[in-house]
């Protein structure tokens, strides 16, 4: 099958056009749709029609000045299910690190409209065994004006253990021009949003009844594994958990990538799968589509 992806540089949103089943995509904070280009395109493979949109205010280079709240990031992607909606009959919605906080909160406020929920690395708070201690001082900062005096600087492994993975991912966003600094440093502003979205989401996260598949590293440098305990216990539909044991934070890069991608598959043909089974079960007997 011939797949036509519609992109714009390495910041640019993923559109790949496919069937009437839809998985909505988001990345992570300061990232862009790269991160999702290899599960996108397995996915896209297999008949369903992906969308990996640029979020203003979450993605790389779209908020130079420090502008904009999560309510945007939320709004953006709300959008851009809208539009997906209106091609598809079933939607999938998903979301790595940070992005799996919009996804979530997108479909706990979407229920008769989102059939399930794929989520990789999710992350309330970035306490993995790399995150600097001095961070956490971080939660006392509550006003804009404070926290824009700080920057926050990743360290190796920057979420990916396979090294050759990592110098590939480096090397390439080097090249469309972004520094060292801007690869792995996040603004406090964005930091403080960031926080204020995770207290929101947690708050709604009772309301999401879809099946959920989690997708966590046990060593996670960015993200501890009970950010993903959270969701098992709070999340109120179904939750399937997969603990992955070779990779870390960006699990859509990293070295399990193809494990990731495959029951990513299997659980959108299973969704997909159950809802054809719920349109049968709804037909009447003896009405012509029946018959």
């Amino acid at each position: 099958m011939s797949i036509k992806e519609k992109t714009s540089g390495l910041q640019g949103e993923i559109r790949l056009a496919g069937g009437r089943v839809g998985v909505l995509l988001a990345h992570g904070l300061a990232g862009s749709p790269i991160e999702l280009r290899f599960l996108a395109h397995g996915l896209a493979r297999q008949g369903y029609t992906v969308h990996c949109p640029v979020i203003p205010g979450m993605t790389f280079g779209t908020d130079v000045l420090g502008l904009s709240r999560w309510q945007d990031w939320y709004r953006s992607l709300e959008t851009a299910y809208e539009e997906l909606a209106a091609k598809c009959d079933t939607v999938i919605v998903g979301g790595l690190s940070v992005g799996s906080l919009v996804a979530m909160r997108l479909a706990a406020k979407r229920p008769e409209g989102i059939s399930g929920l794929m989520v990789f690395a999710p992350t309330f708070w970035p306490n993995g065994w790399a995150i600097p201690k001095a961070l956490y001082l971080f939660k006392l900062v509550q006003q804009h004006w404070l926290a824009r005096l700080f920057r926050f600087h990743q360290r190796p492994p920057y979420g990916i253990k396979d090294e050759r993975i990592r110098n590939f991912v480096i090397e390439s966003f080097r090249a469309d021009g972004r520094t060292s600094e801007s690869l792995f440093a996040r603004a406090g502003g964005l930091v403080l949003e960031f926080r204020r979205l995770a207290r929101d989401v947690k708050r709604v996260l009772g309301e999401i009844r879809q099946p959920t598949i989690v997708f966590h590293p046990r060593h996670d440098d960015q993200s501890d594994l009970k950010n993903a305990f959270l969701l098992q216990r709070r999340i109120a539909g179904m939750v399937e958990m997969v603990v992955l044991d070779d990779c870390y934070h960006l699990v859509t890069l990293d070295r399990q990538r193809n494990v990731v991608m495959d029951r990513s598959i299997e659980f959108a043909a299973r969704l997909t799968a159950r809802e054809a089974d719920a349109v049968v079960t709804r037909v009447p007997k003896g009405s012509a589509v029946a018959e």
